[in-house]
């Protein structure tokens, strides 16, 4: 991941520590979790709310992310 877009999506890390469900996060239709769009790159995560955890599952380009898991 070129080094730009590795910064913003390390931002958008730690923007979901505090908002795990931002405007514009999309759920997954056929797996659990959730996704946001960081420009061309994508974060796949989970939630656990009783826990108050953030799991990034996958992140990436988004035209690979999605084939990897």
């Amino acid at each position: 991941m070129p080094e730009h877009a590795r910064d913003r999506v390390t931002r958008a890390v730690h923007q979901l520590a505090e908002e795990p469900r931002p405007p514009g996060c999309r759920k997954l239709q056929n797996r659990e979790g959730w996704r946001i769009r960081v420009g061309d790159y994508r974060l796949v995560y989970e939630v656990d709310d009783d826990l108050r955890t953030v799991t990034v599952l996958l992140a990436g380009h988004r035209r690979d992310v999605y084939r990897q898991g």
